[in-house]
């Protein structure tokens, strides 16, 4: 699974996250862009992906035509980054909540991993519907502004289910290797050959990379709204 997610986020803050827990040893695949790309994609999907070259000039054709005057790129820029600044704070501040008022059971362990499970579906659910909500606004957005941003934004509306279904099935991998670290962890503090057992210190340490891996996976999700962001000129 992580060559996989090397192979396709191979700068991504997740993929060093997941790398640090990994065995050394476990590389990208030696591929170019167009080499994964054509594995992501089958037979329908490729003969879509041919025909975006016409869509994407139609919607530029379109752009150029209305007869409304386009918005202007610097205060579009200005508006767009402080909603990505406002999504990303409030879905940060949602993973990084925590419930000080829960005491771990050292008896039930098992609980714990459960607690952080249903946690980890909460909060991909919430980054996955606000960011594909804020990515459709700044699509509308670009859509609206100079012909060369509608292209812009045709094309990423008809990227965007060509590859979703792909990434959503790696993100899905993540339950599996964070239990693999919570185990782990677990499993080193219960060592009978530690002269210093760490108690439940261990739990910290996973609460605080299970934090960081998500942090890392809404920064993987935000990246294709910073791209469309970062085209309109400041």
């Amino acid at each position: 699974m992580l060559r996989s997610f090397k192979g396709s986020h191979a700068s991504s803050a997740l993929v060093r996250q997941l790398a640090c827990w990994m065995p050394a040893g476990v590389s990208a695949p030696r591929q170019d862009v167009a080499e994964r790309l054509g594995q992501w994609l089958n037979v329908n999907e490729a003969i879509a992906l041919r025909t975006l070259q016409t869509s994407v000039a139609a919607a530029g054709m379109a752009a150029a035509r209305r007869a409304a005057p386009p918005v202007e790129p610097q205060p579009l820029h200005a508006a767009l980054q402080q909603e990505l600044q406002r999504v990303r704070s409030v879905l940060t501040q949602s993973i990084t909540a925590r419930d000080a008022s829960h005491r771990p059971d050292p008896e039930d362990l098992d609980i714990e991993w459960a607690l952080f499970h249903q946690r980890l579906g909460d909060q991909q659910r919430r980054m996955e519907l606000s960011v594909e909500a804020l990515r459709g606004h700044v699509r509308q957005a670009l859509a609206q502004a100079t012909p060369e941003l509608a292209q812009l934004a045709a094309l990423d509306a008809a990227m965007e289910p060509l590859l979703a279904g792909r990434e959503q099935r790696l993100l899905g991998s993540l339950p599996a290797f964070l239990k693999a670290r919570f185990v782990a962890l677990r499993q080193q503090a219960a060592d009978p050959s530690d002269p210093a057992p760490d108690d439940l210190r261990w739990l910290q340490t996973f609460a605080n990379e299970f934090e960081q891996t998500l942090l890392a996976e809404l920064d993987l999700r935000l990246q294709p709204v910073i791209g469309l962001i970062e085209s309109i000129p400041a």
